[in-house]
């Protein structure tokens, strides 16, 4: 793996790059702008009866714990996690979050991206660029050899930005996420690299 954290990757009109403290307000008021929109597809946790009375206490992370966490993983080769930013009339808008998570080496040399957009930005072809730009950056910086996107089936614009980044079909997940409070079936996209390293 020879790139080194953090990372900064610029497509054109969009730049992916680790979040950072002073993002905060922006952050927060895009997602809160974007409650609903993303609800159905946001992962969850389980409720497990013996764990009960430990996830009732679990809060989730702050900002600045999310931020940190982000740098630690970025800095330990696991995930890498961007913002997405448009560059529009010489200043940058926060639009959306893409990740390249579970980065495994070894004889698996792979990992899968996840990403969320603004719903004002939605549908113009930014989450696609974004998956192209983290998934060319995978392939040619750290040599993995797949990448999967696994998204649920009714997401729909989910798909199309899979099949438009060059994904293809692999098959059908049953039951594996927890997303909007329930295991739900996932389908899954792959890409795999065009060079073949031995």
């Amino acid at each position: 793996m020879r790139a080194r954290w953090p990372v900064i990757i610029g497509d054109h009109e969009i730049t992916l790059r680790p979040l950072r403290r002073r993002d905060r307000f922006t952050w927060e008021k895009v997602r809160r702008a974007n409650h609903e929109w993303l609800g159905p597809w946001e992962a969850t946790r389980p409720t497990l009866i013996e764990e009960n009375r430990w996830n009732q206490n679990e809060k989730l992370p702050t900002y600045y714990q999310m931020v940190r966490h982000y740098h630690r993983e970025g800095r330990s080769g696991r995930q890498m996690a961007f913002a997405i930013w448009l560059n529009q009339s010489g200043r940058e808008i926060f639009i959306g979050q893409i990740t390249l998570g579970g980065i495994v080496l070894g004889a698996y040399r792979g990992a899968h991206i996840g990403y969320w957009i603004d719903q004002r930005y939605a549908n113009l072809g930014y989450t696609t660029r974004a998956v192209q730009a983290v998934t060319n950056f995978a392939f040619t910086e750290l040599h993995l050899h797949r990448i999967e996107i696994n998204l649920r089936p009714e997401n729909h614009a989910s798909k199309k930005v899979a099949e438009k980044a060059g994904y293809y079909f692999e098959g059908i997940r049953p039951r594996y996420l927890h997303i909007d409070g329930d295991w739900r079936d996932h389908l899954t996209f792959v890409a795999e690299n065009p060079k073949n390293f031995n």
